[in-house]
């Protein structure tokens, strides 16, 4: 624990908004007395619906405490005390409520700083709390209905103050309070939760709504239906947008430490979710154009063209960043942005979208070749610019991520090997995107990159003598000769010879990699193995859907088959819900996948794998703007039946049947949502 900070007694609990704590205490007393749970409903990821009881103060049976919650920027909540006994019953209600203004990753590390906060009181029924740190002010609002509201502060260690409701409830009848917060962020207060008197739903479950009657449904109950729908659920509550571009959902990371844009993770998960909803990821690619870089900051690690790693609001994340949001150091979000759009393309978007995408996406391939590529070699490999930053910065951005046989730690920079795929596909993209009369010669000049890249990556990556590829190139431009899980990723991306592919697969297959739950990252045989390690033996969801993509692409689709129903069976065990990682441990050795103990859950490119290998194993291409769809089902028998309705394709519908490599589809004409 550093010097001057304290432990939080209350641990993880508290209301978030904007990486914050605005509220670090929320709890409820009935007569002085904490009310016994009786259970707790969470009806939509904004609301949930909490009843408990207490006894009544003539002893005459127990009062009903029903708590209703809304929350979004700031919540609501309503309490119902319901009195079924015979006497009339006199009640108070305190909630007892406290203010930190801790940062995200405060909380998450167990140590909170303490913030001199102040008190601006407003009788009886509202009361004001606010903190300024390094020039940044944060404030919560709590009003009550018929209430009275007591707050106090000692000046350093936040606020404490409660609000107290006093009322008797006759026999049979109920009593009715509610208590409202909202949220200010450098005296600019968010939009407050309100609900719909005729519904009683607040807009983000009214948005909610609508988006799950836009997007597919599955029928049948087979283990991989189940993950889907679980899968829709998890996008769904994942959805965000920034209150100044409503227009704009995108998908967070993951919950509870990721809810916010990641360039990398938002981009992987629509790329992945892309039959489900193509406008998630026109909403992520616009709010990355957005904030894409426009100069050099060494703090920051912004650079021209370059996507942002993530997008941050806390106080700690804020004062690091020099009042900054977006942090940059990452090597593969810039290229996947280009390959996301282009994938958007043949999904049938609109061409005027394309049209106000294409000039970020040349600035991204413009990082690509100057920034990106630091030494001119024609691969793109990444060094941190300070001390605060990420020192490897692919999707293994542990400090030890990157590693040699011997387990020994890469040095920087470092050229991964899935980066030159990523930035093969970025290529082959924008030549897609420029096929249109008037622009051959720029479509054959980015193919014939990617063929320079290509040749290059299979000369100077491959391993000849063990039958794979090194993870990376590092500072001295010698091979990382770990085996690990990047190299599906090449062949994802096509980068991959053809006449190497069968080793490669040989390797991801083999009993020192492929755990029987799913492939894992490091191989078993390597010196940082550990399966109990984040990126050093785990299990990774969407690592194993992307190389599922690309066990299909190469046509091995046994194995595909294989690693997609492991895990599937995994997800039965995590009821339905692929966490973000699990430990790696073997199949044989228990019965069961291990939890990996902080995994986020829900996370967003796990939510998104189960709809990828769907994807992957029906072979399901389509081809806009020409309106063809290529579909050639290869589904593993243990999946039995499924239905899709309601996929959406360009400005049509499409419904399919299919089962092994039997298909029935039907296209639905529509207009576009």
């Amino acid at each position: 624990m550093h010097a001057g900070r304290r432990r939080h007694p209350r641990g993880l609990l508290g209301l978030f908004v904007r990486d914050t704590r605005v509220l670090s205490r929320w709890e409820l007393y009935v007569n002085d007395e904490r009310p016994r749970s009786l259970a707790g409903l969470v009806a939509t990821p904004s609301r949930g619906l909490f009843l408990a009881t207490a006894p009544a103060p003539s002893g005459s049976g127990e009062l009903v405490i029903e708590r209703q919650r809304w929350i979004g920027a700031g919540l609501v909540e309503r309490i119902t005390v319901r009195n079924y006994g015979a006497e009339p019953a006199g009640c108070t209600l305190t909630m007892a409520f406290a203010a930190d203004f801790a940062d995200l990753f405060e909380v998450k590390n167990g140590a909170i700083p303490p913030r001199a906060t102040r008190v601006f009181q407003t009788p009886p029924s509202r009361c004001t709390i606010e903190t300024h740190w390094r020039g940044l002010q944060r404030a919560v609002v709590i009003e009550s209905t018929g209430g009275q509201l007591s707050v106090g502060s000692d000046g350093s260690n936040g606020s404490n103050g409660q609000a107290l409701f006093r009322g008797t409830v006759a026999p049979h009848s109920e009593w009715r309070v509610s208590l409202g917060v909202s949220v200010q962020l450098n005296g600019v207060e968010l939009p407050r939760v309100v609900l719909d008197p005729s519904t009683n739903e607040s807009e983000p479950e009214q948005r909610l709504r609508q988006w799950q009657l836009s997007v597919f449904g599955t029928r049948g109950q087979s283990a991989l239906t189940q993950a889907l729908r679980r899968s829709v659920a998890d996008i769904g509550a994942l959805r965000i947008m920034e209150p100044e571009h409503p227009e704009r959902i995108f998908v967070a990371a993951g919950a509870p430490w990721f809810m916010a844009l990641f360039g990398r993770d938002s981009l992987l998960t629509s790329l992945m979710a892309l039959p489900l909803d193509p406008q998630l990821a026109l909403g992520t690619l616009q709010t990355l154009a957005h904030y894409q870089g426009r100069k050099v900051n060494a703090l920051t690690e912004e650079q021209p063209g370059r996507i942002l790693h993530e997008l941050r609001f806390g106080l700690d994340a804020a004062a690091a960043l020099d009042g900054e949001n977006a942090y940059y150091g990452t090597v593969d979000a810039t290229p996947l942005f280009v390959v996301l759009l282009a994938e958007l393309q043949k999904w049938g978007l609109p061409r005027r979208e394309i049209d106000a995408l294409l000039p970020h996406a040349d600035r991204a391939l413009t990082w690509i070749t100057d920034h990106g590529d630091r030494d001119g070699d024609g691969f793109v490999e990444y060094e941190r610019a300070n001390d605060r930053g990420l020192l490897n910065q692919g999707w293994k951005d542990s400090w030890d991520g990157v590693n040699h046989l011997d387990g020994s730690v890469a040095e920087t920079p470092i050229a991964l090997c899935e980066v030159q795929g990523y930035v093969y596909s970025a290529y082959l993209g924008r030549a897609s995107l420029a096929e249109s009369p008037g622009h051959a010669a720029q479509a054959r000049s980015w193919r014939a990159r990617a063929e320079n890249l290509r040749q290059e990556f299979n000369d100077r990556f491959w391993l000849a003598d063990r039958g794979y590829f090194a993870i990376a190139l590092d500072g001295d431009k010698r091979a990382v000769e770990a085996c690990a899980s990047n190299m599906g990723h090449c062949l994802m991306s096509g980068i991959v010879d053809p006449d190497k592919a069968e080793r490669v697969v040989e390797h991801l297959m083999s009993k020192e990699m492929f755990s029987g739950w799913g492939i894992r990252t490091l191989a078993a045989n390597m010196g940082a193995y550990n399966p109990e390690s984040y990126h050093n033996g785990s299990v990774w969801p969407h690592d194993n859907a992307l190389i599922v993509a690309g066990l299909v692409r190469y046509g091995f689709i046994e194995a595909a088959q294989r690693v997609a129903t492991a895990l599937i069976e995994a997800a039965e065990h995590f009821d339905g819900r692929l966490p973000e990682l699990f430990c790696g441990f073997d199949r044989t050795e228990y019965e069961q996948p291990i939890p990996y103990p902080t995994s986020c859950s829900p996370q967003a490119w796990s939510a998104a794998a189960p709809i990828q290998l769907l994807r992957s194993l029906l072979r399901f291409e389509p081809r806009f703007p020409g309106g063809e769809i290529s579909v050639a089902p290869q589904l593993p028998a243990r999946w039995g039946a499924i239905g899709i309705d309601n996929l959406w394709l360009g400005n049509a519908r499409v419904s399919l049947d299919a089962e092994g490599d039997q298909l029935e589809m039907r296209l639905v004409a529509a207009a576009r949502r």
